[in-house]
């Protein structure tokens, strides 16, 4: 091949990689906690019942409630062992294959060592959502542990590294969001989603950041639903730890 043309095809190929590259962010990524906890191993009754409403209102493929009815999901992501029991329900009503690493099928630990490799599926799957082409305009559900999504904490145990969605999908830099973005996804808040849009081709940073409560019709409306950052009122059997 001769030079002029070499360097020509080379121009192509970094001009089409780029392109690629600035489009490659979900138009939507929908956050949300799994439920509550009984054990390392499982739910408790009441984050099984929540659960089963995310998948029959907020995250149906039909329901008028749904925040993702007319916008069908490219993927359900899920993270941890508590996050793959939340996000089944989910994955069964879209007829969907829920997509999770081998690690979310192991009982969560809470030490620095558990910690360090949830920190690299993170990481994983944040280069992904932000630099795979195939994610471009579409929407993505992420069912997360919520030391993973914003963790003052997590940050100060990883000083120098980048360990929460917050850092990863840049959302301290998502403008015009009263008070900013909360650096701490509170331990009593299972009733929230984070919704994140991405509008402007080529940027990694949200263009719009929105906090969504999670208010069940019935059959689901005894479900909790406390302010940001208050205790969460819970019946007395319903063996959440």
């Amino acid at each position: 091949m001769r030079p002029l043309l070499r360097t020509l095809a080379c121009l192509t190929l970094f001009t089409t990689l780029g392109t690629a590259l600035a489009e490659a962010a979900p138009r939507r990524i929908v956050i949300v906690r799994h439920g509550e906890k009984h054990t390392a191993l499982t739910l408790c009754s009441l984050g099984k019942e929540r659960a089963q409403a995310l998948a029959a209102q907020y995250l149906s493929p039909t329901s008028p409630m749904s925040l993702i009815r007319n916008d069908p999901p490219a993927a359900i992501l899920a993270m941890t062992l508590h996050t793959v029991e939340t996000a089944r329900p989910i994955a069964r009503a879209w007829d969907m294959k829920l997509i999770a690493p081998p690690i979310g099928y192991i009982p969560i630990r809470n030490n620095r060592y558990f910690n360090a490799k949830l920190n690299v599926v993170n990481r994983d799957v944040a280069r992904d959502l932000l630099e795979n082409p195939r994610w471009h305009g579409k929407t993505v559900v992420m069912v997360w542990e919520h030391f993973h999504i914003a963790s003052a904490a997590l940050e100060a145990e990883f000083a120098g590294e980048q360990v929460t969605l917050r850092q990863l999908l840049h959302l301290g830099q998502v403008k015009g969001v009263k008070g900013g973005v909360p650096t701490t996804w509170p331990d009593s808040n299972y009733n929230f989603f984070w919704i994140l849009t991405y509008d402007r081709p080529g940027d990694t940073v949200p263009s719009r950041f929105e906090v969504v409560r999670q208010y069940f019709a019935e059959p689901y409306a005894n479900l909790p639903s406390n302010d940001w950052g208050a205790p969460e009122p819970r019946p007395a059997n319903s063996g959440c730890s």
